[in-house]
């Protein structure tokens, strides 16, 4: 365990673009523990995210100005609290791999304060700020490698137009933290307009403390959802509403090769927001059944399985949820129990519809595809089957199918060579061309329309490991030169083609897990 201490952090006057409310400080102190960070020694910056700074109110002179105050690492290492911070850590519950945990929370990060900006309120929370009396069995710390990941991977979602959480800052320090090796210590500042979780409500749900779990509710709906305050079952809108966002959250992953890792119901925001970047990556060769995190045995989280967790975890959300509808003065206690959950059912059967709807949308686009036709689905499928049979690399297909014919094969090869069985491309290609040909497509205007949802960068592991390597050694260039290319993943960037090349060799021996 760490032998630093966060007794008497001294306060600190550090002038910022933004005020500040109480958020989720004004629900009271059964949500969570007031606690200051744990300060780290000889801090230095690693990164600062400008689009993120931006959020804030930073424009690109005040953010140069702010970063060359001292207080700016103070405050964002957690050395120092602010003047304008009222940090706490949250408690909240969940199902992890599929089993109940019992309680948790934020048992690495602070929330420092809530932001009021014109776009909403902004959350800031200290990734890795020390032990909080939710830590476990834990340090309370987070690395450099696991930060750098976050936060690179934070703004590179957001730029492929994610809804995500995001990533203000890396500091770094010399402090060593034990993982599988020893590494050193990072904080990685996060923003969201909230970091409520389902496994938030699942926590008072399981304590039947009823009263705390309504306020939670009346909280989230008033400040993030209001519409469903009008509705005849205020909380039942709730819960449909946050399927609807997760369906739509869950598809955009899919099209764009992501996967999660470790969608535990404590690692699902309740505005549908990716969330707890750790073991995460992004398909290179195409399977479907790719597992990404290393400590994901059983295959829970696979590529193909994130559509139907999600549904699962909003089982788990629906069944905390339930008091709040049922009528707890009804006669017949069974039949107010049937009913409940006969409109859990209701709220969540959209999911389906909207997930497919979403997916849909999200693949036609990418193939080019301006109407929905019946054969589409069939079209798709066989892709899907080809592509995991080859294995064939997830980006580089997308990105260079925009540069195919609808009328001959001659401009295939960037496509065709990514197959091992060309006649197997040769196949799916006819489908496609007799597909395009039914819309009378011009070539041209396709292909930029493709190459405005298919990106060209996104962050592979090597690229993340090749910025982590460098970062190790105090040389920092490469994660702002890799944060600079995955702001604009979608562009042509002719001085950054290596960044998308297909992955070296070394790339297939990486593993993250669950330390990552």
């Amino acid at each position: 365990m760490p032998t630093e201490s966060n007794d008497a952090l001294p306060r600190i006057s550090f002038p910022v673009p933004f005020k500040t409310a109480p958020g989720m400080a004004a629900l009271g102190e059964r949500f969570f523990t007031r606690l200051a960070p744990t300060a780290l020694p000889s801090p230095y910056v690693v990164s600062v995210a400008p689009a993120a700074a931006a959020l804030l109110g930073w424009d690109e002179a005040g953010l140069r100005a702010a970063t060359q105050d001292p207080k700016f690492v103070d405050t964002f290492v957690g050395n120092a609290v602010p003047d304008w911070a009222d940090p706490l850590a949250t408690v909240y519950s969940g199902h992890q791999f599929g089993v109940w945990a019992g309680q948790l929370g934020d048992g690495r990060a602070i929330r420092l304060a809530e932001a009021t900006m014109t776009d909403g309120p902004w959350e800031i929370q200290l990734k890795g700020a020390g032990l909080t009396p939710y830590s476990r069995m834990a340090d309370g710390r987070a690395v450099l490698r696991s930060s750098v990941r976050e936060y690179l991977c934070s703004e590179a979602m957001y730029a492929l137009g994610v809804p995500t959480t995001r990533a203000l800052a890396i500091i770094g320090s010399d402090a060593p933290v034990r993982r599988e090796t020893i590494e050193t210590s990072a904080v990685v500042t996060r923003l969201a307009p909230s970091f409520i979780r389902f496994g938030h409500f699942e926590h008072f749900a399981a304590r039947e403390d009823h009263a705390s779990l309504k306020q939670l509710a009346d909280f989230v709906i008033d400040r993030f959802y209001p519409a469903c305050r009008d509705t005849a079952s205020p909380y039942q809108a709730l819960l449909r509403e946050v399927s609807l966002r997760t369906a739509d959250m869950v598809a955009h992953w899919q099209a764009v090769g992501f996967c999660h890792g470790v969608m535990n119901t404590d690692n699902m925001s309740i505005l549908g927001l990716t969330i707890d970047y750790g073991p995460f990556g992004f398909l290179d060769a195409f399977d479907a059944n790719h597992i990404c995190n290393h400590s994901d045995q059983q295959g829970r989280y696979a590529y193909s399985q994130q559509p139907q967790i999600a549904f699962w975890n909003l089982h788990c959300l629906a069944q905390a949820l339930l008091p709040l509808w049922r009528d707890a003065n009804a006669t017949d206690a069974e039949a107010a129990k049937d009913a409940a959950v006969e409109a859990a059912r209701e709220a969540l059967d959209p999911f389906r519809d909207r997930y497919a709807e979403a997916f849909f949308r999200h693949y036609r686009a990418k193939l080019g595809l301006r109407t929905a036709h019946d054969q589409d689905e069939t079209l798709m499928t066989n892709l899907f089957r080809v592509m995991h049979a080859n294995r064939v690399d997830y980006t580089l297909f997308w990105r260079n199918l925009a540069q195919v014919g609808s009328q001959d094969g001659s401009r295939d090869a960037p496509v065709r060579d990514l197959f091992l069985d060309r006649a197997a491309w040769d196949a799916w290609a006819a489908e496609y061309r007799a597909r395009l040909q039914a819309e009378q497509p011009d070539d041209a205007t396709r292909g930029v329309a493709m190459r405005q949802v298919n990106p060209k960068y996104v962050l592979r592991n090597h690229l993340a490991e090749t910025a982590i390597r460098a970062a190790r050694d105090k040389d920092f260039s490469e994660v702002d030169r890799l944060l600079a290319v995955l702001s604009k993943p979608f562009d042509e960037q002719p001085e950054a083609e290596h960044y998308a090349a297909l992955p070296p060799d070394w790339a297939s021996g990486l593993e993250v897990s669950c330390s990552s």
